[in-house]
């Protein structure tokens, strides 16, 4: 999908997301849940114009910011080498992000299902692929595994992204098994991308003393 294109595929599914707020704006209560804890059950609330249209006016806001990365970074010659796996990215992101309103909008019209098991399989397809974007990332200001160590060296950048790619494919594997386990799903999602990012910054700094040395 080329950039120009996968933008307006982006654009499209933001005004989705709004217009499921617009339309289903009248049929909620007052307060609708907006927050759910690990154990997938709401508790939290917030007024319906904000529970409606809080995740669509984030994504639109991202998704200019998206738009702007490619132009405004000092590197954004080497952002142009994976370009490709970026424009994809974002329209995953932004179809994850409508994900959520849509089970936001379900949940609110009074079906019942637990939260973090159904958007678990959402969150392991979007660690898979930032997984892929990892393993073909060139060193720039705002995307990938950004340490100082990383920044300042291409051998570093290169060894350390090779290590995140298969990491993150990993996390998304296992957050993919929360639908199956329900009970451990908060643990599946979290869990292993801390422990892939910490890793990675450690990684990285190992490298760093072993290059410079």
């Amino acid at each position: 999908m080329k950039g120009r294109k996968s933008y307006l595929v982006a654009l499209a599914l933001v005004a989705v997301s709004f217009a499921l707020g617009v339309y289903y704006y009248p049929r909620m209560p007052d307060q609708i849940a907006s927050h759910w804890n690990a154990s997938g059950n709401a508790d939290g609330t917030m007024p319906k114009l904000w529970g409606l249209f809080l995740i669509p006016t984030m994504t639109a806001g991202l998704l200019v910011l998206f738009a702007a990365i490619p132009r405004i970074d000092p590197l954004r010659e080497n952002i142009a080498e994976f370009r490709r796996y970026y424009d994809l990215f974002i329209v995953l992101f932004v179809a994850f992000m409508l994900y959520m309103q849509a089970l936001i909008v379900l949940w609110n019209l009074g079906y019942r299902f637990d939260f973090t098991m159904v958007l678990s399989p959402a969150i392991g397809v979007l660690y898979y692929f930032i997984g892929a974007l990892m393993s073909r990332v060139e060193r720039n200001w705002f995307i990938g595994v950004r340490t100082p160590w990383t920044l300042s060296d291409d051998r570093v950048w290169k060894r350390t992204h090779a290590r995140a790619g298969p990491l993150f494919k990993l996390a998304g594997i296992i957050a993919i098994l929360g639908a199956f386990v329900p009970r451990y799903a908060i643990y599946l999602v979290v869990g292993p991308v801390l422990l892939a990012a910490a890793y990675l910054m450690l990684y990285s700094y190992v490298e760093y003393r072993r290059v410079a040395a």
